[in-house]
């Protein structure tokens, strides 16, 4: 039997006087997110907002380091047997939830099932295990079919759908239906009896939380050292007063400053602006492949004609070319896996009247498209303005449902036609870091009900997922993905539109701001 060993520092140290000073300390956080908290379930939401949300209440097996590099985080270390199909975790010592209860291996079994049941990436790790379990109260154990080397990345990826690790009888919710109980071993306690739906969350240092003891604070890995003693999120009503308050220092950190705006927020000295992740923001196009006119896949083609993506990107970002770039296909651009098969069709000239007969020709008799268009998200709307325009351009009869993010967020879901409640197209963006490669993208899934919502259905895109996985070396991934990239313009599950860099901006009263997303450990504030 082959057996390899990999260990973290020892646990016995954990509780060491100088953590506990790091962590003193009574500062109140005051922030703007990105949009209003409307879904609290890690599990059952891609939005961004829930994700680090879900950072503060919940924590993860690993973390992710700005390299994509996973480390331990509530796991102490790990042991691979049989040829690397067999993997023990063993929790590490002084883990707790919020309600006081031990954190067990069996919670984090129950977790991790219900977590793989809509991932991306948990798909293929539950693809690849024959046995998930819990032998004693400190080991999860992996029986593979096959070896999974990514495993640790799976499991402390720091993108949607985050990873949270949730007590047993939370974690056995079926991953369709919302848990609004939260209790988490994260290093924040939710205040339910503060929230104000619309308005405000807040979230209170956890006293019994015990950081790793060793490692660099970078992305999701390394000590998380709560240095406030409550963060307190506030919607903004509009971008202009987000920015006046942010300059009066009545908020101390706006996590998605508008791009119109930052001139004026960087001439001022009591601001920094920075753009935390170099993967910037990846717009697409997301169409339901479940109910006309986009269960045509000859209309979904014609609408890569359609497409001009230097007018999406200058809608978000403005004429600052250095903070967008187009000519952008399937996986992020200066990465490994990205390439340029099949982009002519992006690229090439703009054509309306090419497209009104390309759609005329497959059929599209002027159904209503429902477009889902989130209007207090300014980069959404943004996109959704954009998105009518060229749809209606297009020929198309658009009924534009201007709503809040939430909402988008809760209706997007609906499988039901689109006089029953249903929908025909939203338009968003991901994290550049969530498109690396077809491990986490979650936006090329093609497996039909088990998709994302959109559904998509291509047993090829499927299968070259699949290959990717078990390909040899960098070359032959870098090949599957061309081919991927190839069939997305066939099958259409979405459309690209553009790479972004989003600016965040804060008061040089903090210090510690992380780079990745908005979370809220190792950031300090000055009195």
């Amino acid at each position: 039997m082959k057996r390899r060993t990999f260990l973290v520092a020892s646990a016995a140290a954990l509780a060491m006087p100088a953590v506990g000073r790091a962590q003193s300390g009574n500062a109140e956080l005051k922030f703007i997110p990105q949009a209003d908290l409307v879904v609290l379930d890690p599990h059952w939401t891609t939005a961004y907002v829930t994700r680090n949300h879900g950072f503060m209440v919940f924590d993860t097996l690993y973390g992710t380091d700005g390299k994509y590099q996973p480390s331990g985080q509530m796991v102490e270390g790990h042991t691979t047997e049989n040829d690397d199909k067999e993997w023990k975790l063993t929790l590490r010592d002084g883990l707790k939830w919020h309600d006081g209860e031990k954190v067990l291996a069996r919670d984090c079994v129950a977790s991790i099932r219900r977590w793989g049941a809509k991932d991306a990436f948990g798909q293929a790790l539950l693809a690849a295990t024959d046995e998930l379990s819990a032998p004693d109260d400190k080991t999860i154990r992996f029986r593979l079919k096959s070896p999974f080397p990514l495993l640790p990345s799976a499991l402390g990826k720091s993108s949607t759908y985050m990873p949270a690790m949730l007590p047993e009888r939370l974690a056995k919710t079926d991953p369709g239906t919302q848990i609004t109980e939260m209790i988490g071993s994260g290093p924040f306690r939710f205040k339910a009896d503060e929230r104000v739906p619309g308005a405000r969350a807040v979230y209170t240092k956890f006293n019994e939380y015990v950081p790793i003891d060793q490692g660099t604070p970078d992305w999701t890995a390394g000590p998380k050292i709560v240095h406030v003693e409550r963060v307190v999120w506030t919607t903004s009503p509009d971008p202009a007063t987000a920015a006046a308050s942010l300059q009066s220092g009545e908020q101390d950190w706006w996590d998605y400053a508008l791009s119109d705006l930052l001139p004026l927020l960087r001439r001022d000295k009591k601001l920094k602006v920075v753009v935390q992740d170099p993967t910037g923001q990846i717009a697409i196009m997301r169409m339901n492949h479940l109910v006309p006119p986009f269960n045509n896949e000859k209309i979904r083609q014609a609408m890569i004609g359609a497409v001009n993506q230097a007018d999406f990107m200058t809608a978000i970002a403005g004429d600052d070319k250095s903070m967008w770039r187009t000519g952008v296909g399937v996986f992020t651009p200066g990465t490994p896996m990205a390439n340029d098969s099949g982009m002519e069709l992006l690229n090439g000239a703009r054509d309306m009247t090419k497209v009104k007969e390309v759609l005329k020709a497959a059929g599209y008799a002027g159904e209503k498209v429902v477009l889902l268009a989130a209007t207090d998200f300014p980069v959404l709307k943004a996109m959704s303005d954009i998105g009518l325009d060229m749809l209606q351009k297009a020929g198309m009869n658009v009924d534009y449902v201007a709503t809040d993010w939430g909402t988008v967020v809760q209706r997007r879901a609906s499988r039901k036609t689109v006089d029953q409640g249903g929908w025909n197209v939203f338009f968003t963006a991901w994290a550049g870091s969530d498109m690396l490669n077809p491990a986490g993208h979650l936006s090329l899934r093609a497996n039909g009900d088990n998709a994302w919502f959109g559904w998509p259905n291509d047993p090829k895109i499927e299968e070259l997922r699949t290959s990717w996985f078990t390909a040899p070396d960098q070359s032959s991934q870098q090949k599957i993905a061309a081919e991927l990239q190839q069939e997305v313009f066939v099958d259409v599950p979405y459309i690209p539109l553009g790479q972004y860099l989003q600016a965040t901006a804060f008061s040089t009263k903090l210090s510690g701001v992380p780079n990745g997303f908005a979370i809220f450990w190792n950031v300090q504030k000055e009195a």
